[in-house]
This record gives C-alpha cells, structure tokens and sequence, in this order.
C-alpha cells in the first residue's frame, strides 16, 4: 500500500493541472493508465477558447456556449468557465506553452460556432505543447509522483476499512501495476478523478486507446451519480483504414471544395440533405453520412477534392496528403473514404463547481465528468478550457478543506486469493469487438427505440458472462477496460431511453421534435 495526501487518476490536462496547483501544500501522486501522455489531451489539435479579444466579451463566450449546447448547459457553471479563461491561458504562458504570436499579440484563430476569434493555439498541435509543458512542470515540482503503467480497477471506499463502514468515504484507487501484475492501494485524503472520456465503446472513435471511460465506470460502481451519457459527439470524417486508427480529416478539405460522394453510385448526396450541402454543421453532415453508410450496408463513403489543382490541395493539406500517400491514397487524384467517428464524451460523473461529486473525499474534473459546461453538444475548444478551470477549481477546494479531511482509516488489501491465470483471453476479444459494433450500429448518430432496445438486450446478456469470468480471473489490464466499457456503454443506453427527444447530439427517429424544457438525464446508482 502506498499513501499520499492526494491521488489524481490521469495524466492529462485535467490532472496534471490538479496536480501543480496542489504540490506547494500536499504531496501527490498522478497515476497513468500506459505512457503520460496517452491521453486525450496530446491529441488535441485545435486550441483553447477565451476571451482575450478588444472586440470579444464573456457574454459572447457564453452565449455561443449556450446556443451549440442546445439550452442543456447551467448557465452558472458556463459563466464560472468563461469568466476563468484568461487566467488558465496566462498560466500556460507561465508555464512556457508556445502559443502563436501576431505582432505581439496572441493569434486568435475562429472555430465553427464562435461568433468572435478566441481560440488561441499552438499550430495544428496545441495539445501535445500543453501536455509537454504540464509534464515538465510536474516532473520539477518534488511533491509530485508521476506513475505511469497503472490500470485504475476500482475506487477504495469506506466498504474497503479493515473496519467495514458504509460511508461511501473514498480513500484512493486498487491499480494494477502493468509492468507485475500485482495490483496496489493507493490511498490519500482526497482523490480527483481525471480519467478522460469513453470514446472506445465505439467502433470508431478519434478517441485513444485508452478512451475506456474507466473513471466514469469506477464512481458510479462507488455510488456517485452520471449525467447526459446520451449525449456523444460524433466527427464526419474520419479516415477509413483498418490499419491507422484515429486518423480525421478535417472540416477545411470541405471548406475548400471537398464533396461527399456514395462510394458506388458516385452520386454527390449532401445537397438531399441540407441546402448547405458539404458546409452544414457537423451533426448535419455526421448524420447524412452514416444514413448512407447504413442504408445501403456500406463501409465508408468517399470524401473527394480531386477534381481540385493538384498543387492546391497538396499545399494546403500537406499534412494529409503526406500521410495518405503512405497508404497508397493520392488525395489529388482519388477519393479518401472516411466514415463518421466519435470524437468526444459530454456527459459523465455529476460534479459542482468546485469539482466535487456525490461521494466524500471523490473529486473530478474534464471529460470524465459532467459540470454543466457542454450541455446537449461541445463548443469547439472549450474541452481543453474545462480540464484547467475545474482542475485548478478541485486543487483550491481540497486545500480551502484540509483540515476537514481525516487521514486514511487501515485499508485491506487486494484480495486475489480465488481467482486463477486466464486461459481464455478469447472471451475478451469476442466481447469487446461485439461491444463496439453493437454501440456503432444501435447506439450511434441517428438513434431508434428499437434499436436501443436490442443494444440494452446484448448488454443485458453480456453482464453476467463478463462478471462471471472478471470473479474467476485475474485482472489484466484489457479485463478491466472491458468491465468499463459494458458499464459505460450501459449508462449510454439507459440515458438514450430516458430521453424522448430530439436535443443537440441524441437524435432519434423515434422522438424528433424538442420538448419544451431542457431536463438533464440524470441516472442514480
């Protein structure tokens, strides 16, 4: 057993922000599922959005916010966000993060849904320049252990005291160290939850490996409460390969001229779909092409901008183009087939404003969570903005409480005294592959009752094999990935039920129109 005064579970944005704002009063420890930074954050290509702007005002920050979370966002917690904007990017800069200059200033580029220009970034890869500088910070500070290779199985809660309390205290995490095999508690006086999304319970997703919602599975196993799990945002395009996972292709090949085009009719199909055509909003567009795809049982559809200048398309997307080639896709002169894919989680763990969830000791913070900021759909470049405001905003309220939080109880240890070596780690691969094609196809952009209905049946089915078989073996790290992603792809589907509706990202056949009143989907353990 190893104890510290704080453990972070994750070592993105979220957590490494926790993490430095709490180092100067406590000792931390951040555990990492794989490498530091195989994470979300490094992935991030666009950028940070806050006011900063002459002409720019947090009314219109929030507004926008508002407007693309389709009236499901608390306006507290968008205003608590916006208004800490420009603090979080001054302690990047501190920090040595490179962002773009213009004569001085900061560059301010715009995103889809922002009526002003407030994203700041660096390049195309503004997310592995914040993840670099965090990292560096971090790993200078001495009162913080950074400990990568450790699979979170489930929070310590008042249940694990060697003396049985039904609390619902949280203590700290069991991990499993990857490198052995063996499996420790980690206990502290609070416990932050920085886990990232769930991405992976999809069949396609620009997600990481990682992506298995493990903390959102682990709270409300411990009791906390989820929010608007429904509510997945899904890209357009996405590259189809069955070799390179992840790979977008961004909204600007569409900018300049990209067409959508059924793989073998070749019929250009947006404009059926939206006077906008290629330029509608990316749920508009997402939605056309996975009706294509699912109506006439394809694979992919193609997104083509050859009939462009072949020096033109290759300046501007050199990037692509470069890495397309290595594939054998000459951009210039065929169609790439992309497919729609999911790209972020904007529901999660109930947490306030200070990060606190439903649980003693338990708090969270970025895309693990739900705080009220995203609503029904996420603004562009508002995720990067949650993880430092509610990691900085968890740190303030454990050392503003201190002195409330009692040092840990004795905890027992892991106890793997029934349980044998797995020899059937096919039951793992079968399960998981079935999860994320089952999500993709009855749980994904455009929903049905019926559909949903046959989902929550293979859930049901899959509970008690996967439980039986976690019971029987020892744990590995894809064991508890898949125990997550069932838990998480259930709290989707039982959210998608509730709501009998139409709103921002749930759309469903069913219940087209929107109610009256916005109502969170909130799902009690």
């Amino acid at each position: 057993m190893s104890e510290y005064d704080i453990i972070i579970v994750g070592s993105g944005a979220a957590g490494l922000t926790a993490a430095i704002a709490l180092a100067d009063h406590c000792r931390v420890l951040v555990l990492a599922k794989g490498e530091l930074t195989g994470g979300s954050t490094a992935w991030a290509q666009g950028g940070i959005a806050a006011v900063l702007d002459a002409g720019d005002t947090f009314e219109n920050h929030i507004e926008d916010t508002m407007v693309a979370g389709a009236g499901l966002n608390r306006r507290e917690t968008v205003e608590f966000v916006v208004e800490n904007a420009p603090h979080a990017i001054e302690r990047l800069i501190e920090m040595g993060v490179p962002f773009n200059k213009e004569a001085e200033a900061l560059h301010l580029t715009r995103e889809g849904g922002h009526s002003h220009r407030r994203i700041v970034h660096v390049d195309d890869a503004t997310g592995w320049a914040v993840q670099a500088a965090l990292l560096k910070t971090a790993e200078a500070h001495a009162n913080i252990t950074l400990l990568p290779g450790q699979a979170c199985i489930d929070l310590i809660t008042g249940r694990h005291e060697e003396r049985y309390s039904g609390s619902g205290r949280v203590w700290g995490v069991y991990a499993l160290d990857e490198s052995t095999g063996t499996v420790h508690a980690h206990v502290g006086r609070a416990t932050i939850l920085a886990s990232g999304g769930a991405g992976r319970v999809y069949q396609f997703s620009t997600a990481p490996r990682g992506a298995t919602g493990d903390g959102i599975a682990m709270a409300w196993r411990a009791g906390a409460r989820v929010s608007n799990m429904e509510m997945m945002q899904f890209h357009p395009t996405c590259l189809y390969n069955l070799e390179v996972k992840n790979f977008l292709i961004t909204e600007a090949v569409r900018g300049e001229g990209g067409i959508l085009k059924h793989p073998v009719t070749g019929h250009r199909y947006m404009p059926d779909y939206d006077e906008r055509a290629e330029l509608a909003p990316r749920d508009v567009v997402a939605r056309a092409n996975d009706d294509q795809i699912k109506r006439s049982g394809l694979d992919f559809v193609h997104l083509d901008i050859s009939h462009k200048d072949p020096d033109f398309v290759a300046g501007h997307f050199p990037n692509i183009y470069e890495k397309l080639l290595t594939l054998g896709i000459d951009m210039t002169k065929q169609p790439i087939p992309v497919v729609p894919a999911q790209h972020y989680t904007c529901g999660g763990i109930l947490i306030d404003l200070a990060g606190r969830t439903d649980l003693p000791g338990l708090y969270a913070a970025g895309e693990c969570t739900e705080s009220g900021l995203h609503g029904a759909n996420r603004l562009a470049s508002n995720s990067l903005l949650e993880c430092f405001v509610f990691g900085e905003a968890a740190a303030k309220d454990i050392i503003a409480r201190w002195d409330q939080l009692d040092a840990p109880p004795p905890i027992r240890p892991w106890d793997e005294s029934r349980v044998t070596d797995s020899d059937e780690e096919v039951v793992i691969k079968q399960n998981w592959t079935e999860i994320r094609r089952f999500m993709w196809n009855y749980v994904g952009i455009v929903r049905t009752t019926k559909r949903l209905e046959r989902a929550q049946h293979r859930i049901k089915m899959m509970t008690g094999e996967i439980e039986d078989y976690y019971g029987h073996f020892r744990v590995t790290t894809d064991l508890i990935e898949l125990r997550n992603l069932l838990q998480c792809a259930d709290l989707i589907v039982k959210s998608a039920l509730h709501r009998k509706e139409s709103r921002g990202l749930h759309y469903t056949l069913d219940y087209p129109a929107l109610l009256p009143e916005a109502v969170d989907t909130v799902l009690v353990p």
